[in-house]
């Protein structure tokens, strides 16, 4: 599953996300939320990958996902050590114009390392007012 994701994530193989997009379904379908919210990139992450590979996972598995989160710039989250990762500064901001307040939201990612990520993106949801905020990740490195 490593060299899958690096493939997918670092190489730009896209028609992956089709590849698990069964799997996405099946877990999916049986939760209930009020949006999907994938983990978003930087502009400058997002230009060198050229596509975001958790908006393709929701994409792919033909649901839609509400952009709630924008990212600052920051190194790497694959060159940062362990420690680096869990001690990681706040990197998320909720879009000015977006209301999560009472919402469930399910937040999707491709790999869950330390939880740091996902821990500051739902962090920044619950003080902005969601009502829940669970994750969904293909895999845990």
């Amino acid at each position: 599953m490593k060299e899958t994701i690096a493939r997918y994530k670092f190489r730009g193989d896209y028609i992956l996300a089709k590849a698990f997009s069964p799997f996405i379904i099946e877990r999916l379908q049986s939760l209930r939320f009020d949006f999907l919210v994938p983990i978003p990139l930087s502009p400058e992450r997002l230009y060198e990958r050229g596509f975001n590979q958790s908006s393709a996972l929701i994409q792919e598995a033909v649901f839609t996902s509400v952009e709630l989160l924008q990212r600052s710039h920051s190194e790497k989250q694959s060159k940062k050590s362990r420690k680096e990762r869990i001690h990681l500064t706040q990197v998320f901001e909720l879009f000015s114009d977006s209301s999560v307040k009472d919402k469930d939201l399910l937040l999707i990612d491709d790999i869950y390392t330390t939880g740091s990520t996902l821990y500051h993106a739902a962090k920044v949801l619950k003080e902005r007012g969601a009502a829940s905020v669970c994750s969904f990740t293909l895999a845990r490195g």
